[in-house]
């Protein structure tokens, strides 16, 4: 099968409100008032978190079906920790990012618990946002000229 291509293009309304165009879609990243924002929105992080529960869901119903049961709904509830330290150059002993994400499904279905640890595992096995919270992804990251960026 061939790679699928995402794109988003964004452009800062100020210095902690972002816009984001995805697809036909604009999203609004902010920060909370006690973090120096508007609040007009999630944060990059929350969005992260938002982004692991919608791919969780997908592949929740996707699985389900494979494994020939009915999901009514899922509820999710995702935590995430990190220590906001680096972020704000108080300290680089720990790492930027969340230390732990921790996922919590809740099914509505009848079915036994040995087809829900199956599918457990495939969801968490095939969801990619999931796979890139886990694994590596190479990032590069380019500086282009704001003139040239423009013209695009």
């Amino acid at each position: 099968m061939e790679d699928l291509k995402f794109r988003v293009k964004a452009h800062s309304e100020n210095s902690t409100k972002t816009i984001v165009k995805a697809r036909n879609f604009e999203l609004v990243v902010d920060e909370p008032t006690d973090l120096g924002g508007t609040d007009h929105g999630a944060n990059p992080v929350e969005y992260l978190l938002a982004a692991y529960a919608g791919c969780l869901n997908v592949m929740a119903h996707i699985c389900a079906k494979e494994l020939g049961f009915e999901l009514k709904g899922i509820k999710i509830d995702i935590v995430g920790s990190l220590n906001p330290a680096r972020l704000f150059g108080q300290s680089f002993e720990e790492r930027a990012g969340y230390k732990e994400i921790i996922a919590s499904l809740i099914p509505d279905c009848n079915t036994d618990a040995e087809t829900l640890s199956k599918w457990k595992d495939a969801v968490l096995d095939r969801c990619p946002v999931g796979d890139n919270l886990k694994n590596a992804t190479k990032v590069e990251v380019k500086i282009n000229s704001y003139e040239k960026a423009l013209q695009v």
